[in-house]
């Protein structure tokens, strides 16, 4: 191939960056890449331009030293430093300084900034800022009640437009793992998120500080060192602080390149830093790569050196961009609000995660039957149809709890009523669903049908005459575009639209008693760009700067950013407006059912978790979509939404019955579990395939409807204490390497580690099992583990779960739902160390009333084993365990044949041992659970 020629990039680059990008040898990989190269220079919104520097590294802080120091810059004779020298530096480590539009050499060097071509790289930016670019100038650090504060000003204006000349900074010692620091105009109100109130601090705000910080104060920059080794956590002195109206940028160093977060996005659980560029903007849009999908997270994650572990976390609701890099650093660039950054020191993972949701608060506690087995699809088309596709899963003897209900239900697709002719007796299928101990849910959107003839639509005259819609700029009501038609959209951030939407709730549920509410298309989707009307010409439709998103703009497939909310500008609300929604629907069951809510939201926003579980929108029936489930699932645990889980099978295409089979296996572990489906593909409900693929996913159901005890304890400790469900590896082995980045395995827990078949016609598969000995949950097999990967056996009737030593799980006998499963005997699975002892624990309530753990209406049993036998404490006991028994257990680890069996002291005469796998197994008890209990085995 010959070599690339282009007269745009020969007019905008100088004559030996000609010379040198255009004389390239005949590798068409090289030229492919300069090809992106000169797409990066021209494209003001590619992913390839990227902002990097980490030169800074001042000398470590002394035991001694104070909390809070400065950093001075260099002195006045250091600063007659050559620009060249300044210019120098390694191109990983440039920062952008032409990211709002496309600058030329002398157009770049107008601002003060270094201009150097790089012909064979498609990622650093050309146009970057040298070291110490002018910037801010922080006064003196004063103290407040809770910490410090002081006053930034900038002499000359930045060169973005409305900038912002003097900034309040505003430091807090949250508690002693959590930095705060905010970044406002103090001469302007500018929109600030208020979350729902967070949990209480668990920690003391006397407790010594788990961090230092160093400031630097010409230019403005700020160090977070972990206090135990003095590394760097945060450096934000690499790159200038930029504060204008509609422009916010913060550079940091990282001091890792393990990180994960900032979602919602198509990603592996560690973040690519290869010059990449995510969006938080909350848009309908199909699981894929480089595209911003239904929820933003502003927050992520890193993995140190040694095994620790930070956090950090933007609370701001506008638009962000991050770009991420390999030096590694990280840039964050809102569209507006303020800097709210938190700072999370940890030390480990987990605490990290709960410090995270001590700020955005803890997650809710399901209801128990929500645990059970899903089913939907949109095409269900008459309750006919909804009540066959139950029977016939009772009939082939499949678990479930939950028939769904998609649009199908609804009148002229009009939330709010049910179709006369279709589901005219859908009040009575609901009541027989309930009869058999079955649960029924539909689906909500928020758009509100405006085009239905005055009087015969009541949620949207009734939500006019009480001014509940979002307005477009001059007042009206903004009418968008969804399934229904034309539509108006409820503003969840007024109060009165919050009793309104109880009141519709409230009447609909009079009439069809549903048992949760799957609000969707609440990014907000619109089918319209911004309204029917279109939107005006402004820079909130049009700011300075849009980062990129799917469809180019802020506004397409959603509403106006003009458009006015209670609260603020959807400018300012878009990415909340599921968070808000949420908030509304679980607060409105609440208060109509009496029970603990169900709700499952589309779009998210930090803080979600503690009203609402989440599913990851409408994914594609294949093997990467079902690969890619993984990390999305744990992404979402890591952001304080345990309730979580992919559509089983693909929501779009036709699945295949090895996919679907393989589907369900990995799916029975989400903690979420729903099979849903689209209106024009194949069926995909379990009973439609051959009889072994039914065999093999009725087992997986049977499986993890056994397992609901356990999970449902996780659940309670991820409610009260902020643990982690469905649970990344590195979370429990953070000093093995190997688990830094393992996304096609996960742990529930810190007990069951799950290992699903990923690909296409396999039947074994390579496992990594971390040091320790693990047990075959199949069988009670051991692996004696020192930290590698196994090839196992994985037939289509298998997925390969192993029980981590040292822990005692505690599971019932299946049953066809939770209500019958529920008054089963329970049975213990012992996975013994080395020295024989484990423990374990369950968490038991009614399933389903409110509050149970906050008033103590529950019961808590401890499991202990060691020197041979295995031994119940209940620590907290009610009613709830009344009738209960234990029917049997099984040891794993057992070194020899058992002599005899003692259960409270009578000898067992049903017992059986495996000298192959050294398992014990006990049946035929009948303990209470309400009671202590011991069984005892003679070596």
């Amino acid at each position: 191939m010959g070599p690339l020629c282009d007269f745009t990039v020969a007019l905008l680059l100088l004559a030996f960056a000609l010379s040198t990008c255009l004389c390239i040898n005949n590798s068409s990989n090289r030229e492919a890449r300069l090809v992106r190269s000169v797409y990066a220079f021209q494209n003001k919104s590619t992913q390839h331009e990227r902002l990097v520097n980490n030169n800074y590294n001042p000398a470590k802080t002394s035991k001694n030293s104070v909390e809070t120091k400065k950093v001075h810059p260099e002195s006045s004779n250091e600063a007659d430093i050559s620009r060249d020298s300044k210019c120098t530096m390694a191109p990983e480590s440039r920062f952008n300084c032409a990211r709002d539009r496309v600058l030329s050499q002398g157009e770049c060097e107008e601002r003060g900034c270094c201009y150097a071509p790089l012909p064979d790289s498609a990622g650093p930016p050309w146009c970057f800022y040298p070291s110490l670019y002018p910037g801010y100038n922080m006064g003196p650090l004063s103290p407040t009640p809770r910490g410090q504060e002081a006053t930034l000003t900038r002499a000359t204006p930045s060169h973005l437009p409305g900038d912002i000349s003097t900034l309040h900074l505003d430091v807090i010692q949250e508690t002693a793992g959590c930095f705060h620091l905010t970044l406002k105009d103090p001469s302007a109100q500018r929109y600030e998120v208020n979350l729902p109130a967070g949990v209480p601090q668990t920690e003391a705000d006397t407790k010594e500080a788990l961090y230092t910080t160093e400031y630097q104060s010409d230019p403005f920059g700020f160090i977070v060192r972990r206090k135990s080794n003095g590394r760097v956590i945060m450096n934000t002195t690499v790159a200038p602080l930029l504060f204008a109206d509609q422009y916010l940028q913060l550079s940091t160093a990282l001091t890792s390149p393990l990180v994960s977060g900032l979602g919602e996005h198509y990603t592996s659980l560690l973040l690519d830093l290869n010059w990449t560029s995510l969006t938080l903007w909350n848009k309908d849009m199909a699981p894929h790569a480089d595209a911003n999908l239904y929820g933003s997270h502003p927050f992520f994650i890193v993995q140190e050196e040694d095994g620790s572990a930070h956090g950090v976390f933007l609370l701001n609701s506008n638009a962000v961009e991050v770009m991420l890099q390999p030096s590694p650093a990280l840039t964050w660039v809102a569209l507006g609000g303020i800097f709210d950054l938190y700072v999370f020191l940890g030390p480990d993972a987990p605490s990290v995660i709960r410090q995270y949701l001590q700020v955005i608060g803890y997650p809710m506690m399901p209801p128990y039957w929500s645990l059970g087995f899903h089913l939907c699809r949109w095409g269900y088309t008459t309750s006919k149809t909804t009540r066959r596709v139950a029977q016939r899963m009772h009939d082939a003897k499949f678990p479930m709890d939950v028939q769904w209900n998609d649009l199908d239900y609804a009148d002229k697709r009009r939330v709010f009523t049910f179709d006369p002719w279709r589901f005219g007796d859908l009040p009575q299928m609901v009541d027989e669903f309930h009869k058999k101990g079955m649960k029924y849910i539909l689906i909500l959107d928020p758009g509100i049908s405006s085009s239905s003839p005055p009087g015969t639509y009541s949620p949207f005259d009734d939500g006019l005459k009480r001014d509940v819609f979002i307005k477009n700029a001059t007042g009206q009501v903004l009418i968008g575009k969804v399934w229904p038609g034309p539509t108006a959209f409820p503003d969840f951030t007024n109060p009165e639209t919050r009793s309104w939407w109880e009141d519709c709730i409230r009447d609909f549920h009079s009439k069809v008693p549903v048992d949760g509410l799957w609000i969707d298309m609440n990014e907000p989707a619109s089918f319209v760009q911004g309204s029917v009307d279109g939107c005006p010409d402004s820079d909130l439709e049009n700011p300075p700067y849009t980062p990129r998103v799917v469809g180019g703009q802020l506004n397409t497939g959603t509403l106006c950013m003009s458009a006015q909310q209670n609260l603020s500008t959807h400018y300012n609300l878009h990415n909340m407006y599921g968070l808000t929604e949420a908030f509304a629907t679980h607060r409105a069951l609440l208060k109509v059912r009496g029970k603990r809510p169900f709700v499952l939201s589309r779009s998210s926003f930090p803080g979600i978790g503690r009203f609402s579980g989440v599913w990851t929108g409408d994914v594609m029936s294949d093997w990467e979509q079902l690969r890619y489930s993984i990390p999305a699932v744990l992404q979402f645990s890591l952001f304080g939404v345990p309730l979580v889980g992919a559509d089983i099978c693909g929501f779009e295409g036709n699945t295949t019955e090895e996919l679907c089979v393989r589907w369900m296996q990995l799916g029975a572990f989400y903690p979420f579990m729903r099979n849903h489906n689209d209106r024009p593909n194949a069926p995909q409900e379990p009973f439609i395939f051959g009889q072994k693929a039914q065999a093999a996913m009725r087992s997986v159901l049977n499986l993890r409807y056994s397992l609901l005890p356990f999970l449902y304890t996780l659940f309670h400790h991820a409610h009260t204490s902020a643990e982690t469900v469905a649970r990344p590896l590195f979370m429990e082995f953070p000093t093995d390497p190997n688990c830094q980045s393992i996304d096609r395995q996960f742990l529930w827990g810190s007990s069951l580690l799950i290992s699903p078949v990923l690909e296409q016609g396999a039947v074994e598969l390579a496992a990594y099992l971390p040091p320790a000995t693990w047990y075959s949950l199949h069988n009670g097999q051991p692996f004696y583990s020192k930290g590698q990967y196994l090839l196992l056996p994985a037939p289509l009737d298998t997925i390969n779960v192993h029980v981590r030593e040292g822990h005692i799980i505690p599971q019932q006998e299946p049953a066809l739902t939770t209500a019958a499963s529920r008054r089963n005997s329970f049975y213990l699975t012992v996975a013994l160390t080395a020295g024989g002892w484990a423990h374990g624990d369950l968490f038991w309530d009614d399933g389903e009333s409110l509050d149970t753990f906050e008033t103590g209406n529950y019961c808590y049993l401890v499991f202990i084993a060691g020197q041979s036998q295995v031994v119940s404490d209940p620590l907290r006991l009610t009613g709830a365990l009344d009738g209960l028994v234990l029917g049997g257990l099984q040891v794993f680890g057992v070194p020899s044949p058992p002599l005899y069996v003692l259960a409270n002291g009578d000898k067992v005469r049903d017992f059986t041992y495996r000298s192959d796998t050294k398992v014990l197994i006990v049946t035929g008890l009948d303990l209470p659970m309400s009671k202590v209990f011991t069984v005892q085995w003679a070596l």
